[in-house]
């Protein structure tokens, strides 16, 4: 199995903490699906013939697309990788998007999963991010989505924001929650350099919210998905018993994926690759077979490392077995050492050769990860 990634960087305005690879020259949409098209079949071997199990329209902003655009990109899926039989379709979406006309017209394409950026429920804080929604638009963006047939909806949310409280936090769960989505990711706010975000950090304008209230947000988010009957199944990510991101923990898997479009990367098990963040290079280069990109050959340590991270941020945790299968038997004690001090003091637990965070583990898994890497 293997999945695709697609990478829209087309945004109508930038929002101030975003550092994805975006662009507001809409006027390039119709080049850009063009060589898009083309990369999807350029690199039609990558997978090496793997069944397509997910496919995910991430950004950017996808749903800035026309219906057209995005039936032009499935018909060059389909004829270079076969019929359309993934089990997940996500498109990332805007809330103000999401118009009554264009969600029937997505309910007409292949997707089966919409991700919707809402972020927050609170207007003037979605102001200050330079979001283009407001409130009630996000409520009624997944009303239509509902309406029009599809049962897989996520939202995203964002805690840690400027001026936030334990009331406003709970009021942002809350509103979460009476949405009755599928799933809900939510991450605490990161002021990334080079972003507006960070400059008015810098100016004093805004503060960071201080750790204490850090790890308060976080145990309130955990706590009140829980009692409404979602699975804290990744440290970001919660969802109704079965409902996870099938793509997303393909990542954390180490399932092999093609990343399409400026900025994606891709992986294929011994390599990852990614194409470089430029429009216009991609654009002018794709179309004549070629594009820009970068890649790096993975050593033994550094997917033994990978492989570490990512299967520690789930609820399925870390497959001794499978460390051992993958990285021999050096890596292996070495893991099984150095988990040792974790399990002492509660923040592991080892059941079934399978290595998992206890909820206080959580707290820390960044330490905990940390200790369990290994240095070339």
């Amino acid at each position: 199995m293997a999945g695709i990634y697609i990478h829209v960087p087309f945004c109508k305005t930038r929002c101030i903490y975003c550092d994805f690879y975006s662009t507001t020259c809409s006027d390039q949409t119709d080049a850009f699906v063009e060589a898009l098209c083309v990369e999807l079949k350029e690199r039609k071997d990558y997978l090496k013939g793997d069944a397509i199990d997910t496919i995910y329209f991430g950004g950017g902003t996808p749903s800035q697309l026309s219906a057209d655009q995005f039936r032009k990109i499935f018909n060059a899926i389909e004829c270079n990788y076969g019929p359309l039989q993934a089990k997940e379709i996500t498109l990332e979406a805007n809330p103000d998007d999401l118009t009554e006309a264009y969600v029937a017209q997505l309910a007409k394409l292949p997707f089966n999963r919409i991700s919707m950026g809402i972020q927050t429920f609170n207007d003037d804080v979605l102001k200050l991010l330079k979001r283009r929604h407001n409130a009630n638009q996000a409520v009624e963006a997944v009303t239509r989505c509902r309406k029009a047939g599809f049962k897989n909806i996520s939202i995203d949310l964002i805690y840690g924001l400027p001026g936030e409280t334990k009331e406003s936090w709970a009021a942002d769960l809350e509103k979460a929650i009476s949405l009755n989505v599928e799933h809900i990711s939510a991450y605490h706010l990161i002021y990334e350099e080079d972003t507006l975000l960070y400059k008015l950090r810098q100016e004093h304008k805004v503060e960071e919210v201080d750790e204490d209230n850090s790890l308060l947000f976080f145990e309130m988010l955990i706590d009140k998905l829980n009692a409404a009957g979602y699975e804290h199944y990744e440290i970001s990510n919660f969802c109704k018993p079965g409902m996870y991101s099938r793509h997303n923990t393909s990542y954390w898997q180490s399932t092999p994926y093609l990343g399409c479009g400026p900025s994606a990367h891709s992986f294929n098990g011994n390599e990852r690759e990614w194409n470089l963040p430029n429009l216009n290079n991609y654009i002018a280069q794709a179309s004549q077979g070629t594009r820009p990109y970068e890649k790096e050959e993975l050593s033994l340590i550094d997917r033994y490392n990978e492989f570490v991270i990512t299967s520690l941020r789930t609820h399925w945790g870390l497959p001794l077995n499978r460390v051992k299968e993958l990285f021999g038997d050096e890596l292996y004690n070495y893991c099984i050492q150095m988990a040792k001090p974790h399990l002492a003091n509660q923040k592991m637990t080892q059941t079934d050769n399978l290595l998992k965070l206890t909820r206080n583990g959580i707290f820390v898994s960044d330490d905990i990860m940390s200790d369990l890497l290994q240095v070339e």
